[in-house]
């Protein structure tokens, strides 16, 4: 089961569940996981989340499938994301 967290992660294990193959279920399930980790109080707001790089090596996926998933995110007002600020739990 991949993991965010340690050195370069979030600092909190969420347990990410995601499916293998990559495409848009890898996208979607991370989607979700994110969804349900701010729900859920494991990310409160105003906490800062790793770059799509680091998140994507920790998570063994692609560096878009991350980018693509906090866009997403962004755009739905979950989290927002500043230059040079980096991503945040809105």
């Amino acid at each position: 089961m991949p993991r965010a967290g340690g050195p370069a992660g979030l600092g909190t294990d969420l347990h990410l569940d995601l499916p293998r193959g990559g495409g848009t279920g890898v996208r979607d399930a991370l989607i979700r996981a994110l969804r349900d980790a701010v729900r859920g109080g494991r990310l409160a707001p105003g906490t800062r989340l790793p770059s799509s790089r680091s998140l994507a090596a920790d998570l063994g996926i692609a560096r878009n499938t991350v980018a693509d998933a906090y866009g997403e995110l962004v755009a739905e007002g979950w989290l927002t994301a500043r230059q040079g600020s980096g991503t945040r739990v809105a």
